[in-house]
C-alpha cells in the first residue's frame, strides 16, 4: 500500500486535491468525515457536553438525534485567547484518539483487500493535522499544496470569521516540521482555477502511483 499525504493550510484545496487522486484510482481517506461520524457517537457527545456545556446540544424535540451543534462548538475551540487554545487540545483529545483508530481499521481493511493485477493500492490521507497527527512519518509520498494567503481567505471567508481563520492558522503552523521529508515530497499549486490543479496532478501520478526506492 502507498500512502499519500496532503499538506495545505485552509483553504488551500486539500479536498480538492484528495478529489483528483481519487478520479485516479486512489483511495481517500477524509479526515472531517470521520470526525463528523465521531461527534454523532453517545460516548464523544457526552464527553463534549461535559466539557463544553449542554449549549452544543441543538434544542427540539430530539436532541440526541440533532448531534452536536459544530459551528457553536467551532466558537468555543478556535480564538485567539488562552480559553480557546486549551478548549481546542481538550476536543482534541477527545475527539482525535476515536478519529484515528478509524483511520487505522480503513488501512487494515484496505490492505487485506484483494487488488486488481496484484497493483498496489494508493490511499490518499485527507488530514488537516497530518503533522501533528503523527502520520508524515507513514506517508510514501507527501504533497504540499501551494497558494497565495490572499486567495486561501477569499475561499473561506464565508464560512468562517476572522479569529476563526487565524486560530486554525496558528493552529496548523504549531505543527509543522522545519524540514519536509527529502525525495518524496512533491508540490502542487492550487492558486488558480480547478483545471490548473488538475493538470499537475495528471503530470504527477505516475510518480505518485509508484512506490520510491528508500
Amino acid at each position: 500500500m502507498i500512502l499519500i499525504g496532503i499538506i495545505g493550510r485552509i483553504g488551500a484545496g486539500k479536498s480538492t486535491v484528495a478529489r483528483l487522486l481519487a478520479e485516479h484510482g486512489a483511495r481517500v481517506i477524509d479526515a472531517d468525515r470521520i470526525a463528523h461520524d465521531v461527534l454523532k457517537d453517545a460516548d464523544v457527545q457526552r464527553a463534549l457536553v461535559a466539557r463544553f456545556g449542554r449549549g452544543l446540544i441543538p434544542e427540539g424535540p430530539s436532541p440526541a438525534a440533532a448531534g452536536i451543534d459544530r459551528k457553536a462548538l467551532a466558537g468555543i475551540v478556535f480564538g485567539p485567547t488562552a480559553d480557546h487554545r486549551k478548549a481546542l487540545a481538550d476536543l482534541e483529545a477527545i475527539v482525535h484518539p476515536r478519529v484515528h483508530e478509524r483511520m487505522e481499521t480503513l488501512l487494515d481493511d484496505i490492505a487485506g483487500q484483494e487488488h486488481s493485477g496484484g497493483a498496489e493500492p494508493v490511499v490518499v490521507l485527507d488530514v488537516p493535522l497530518l503533522v501533528r497527527g503523527g502520520w508524515l512519518d507513514r506517508c510514501d509520498r507527501v504533497i504540499v499544496l501551494e497558494c497565495p494567503d490572499d486567495v486561501r481567505h477569499a475561499r473561506i471567508a464565508p464560512r468562517f470569521s476572522r479569529p476563526q481563520i487565524e486560530a486554525r492558522e496558528a493552529s496548523w503552523n504549531e505543527q509543522m516540521p522545519p524540514v519536509l521529508p527529502a525525495g518524496k515530497t512533491s508540490t502542487v499549486d492550487t492558486s488558480e482555477d480547478p483545471a490548473y490543479t488538475h493538470a499537475q496532478i495528471d503530470r504527477l501520478w505516475p510518480e505518485l502511483s509508484r512506490r520510491t526506492q528508500s
